[in-house]
């Protein structure tokens, strides 16, 4: 991948975590990651395979598959307060931009 700036790739990182979050989420997924909503598979697995997609953008755009695995989680947890109702999807939103800033700023921070 080409040399990018940091607001470059916090762009490329937010445009991937929208595509993850309402292109490649299926309507499915999206009520039956949460507790009580699961009728085809256990919860747990459909908000897994959700946060493990975006792990995955985050790691291919990065290329530090540690980094995908540190948004895997948070993203796990960060849908998962959504699903129990603490907070909005706009917060959730924020929470998960809030994470690729938080990620640029480590990759600026060790470059």
């Amino acid at each position: 991948m080409a040399e990018t700036s940091p607001f470059g790739l916090f762009v490329l990182l937010a445009m991937g975590h929208f595509v993850g979050d309402f292109v490649l989420q299926t309507d499915r997924m999206a009520i039956e990651k949460c507790a009580g909503c699961d009728k085809t598979l256990p919860w747990i697995w459909w908000l897994t395979a959700h946060a493990a997609c975006q792990g995955l953008i985050v790691a291919v755009i990065t290329g530090l598959p540690l980094l995908g695995l540190a948004e895997w989680i948070l993203h796990w947890l960060i849908d998962w307060g959504k699903c129990r109702k603490s907070y909005n999807l706009g917060v959730d939103q924020g929470l998960h931009l809030a994470c690729k800033v938080v990620w640029v700023a480590l990759l600026v921070s060790v470059s």
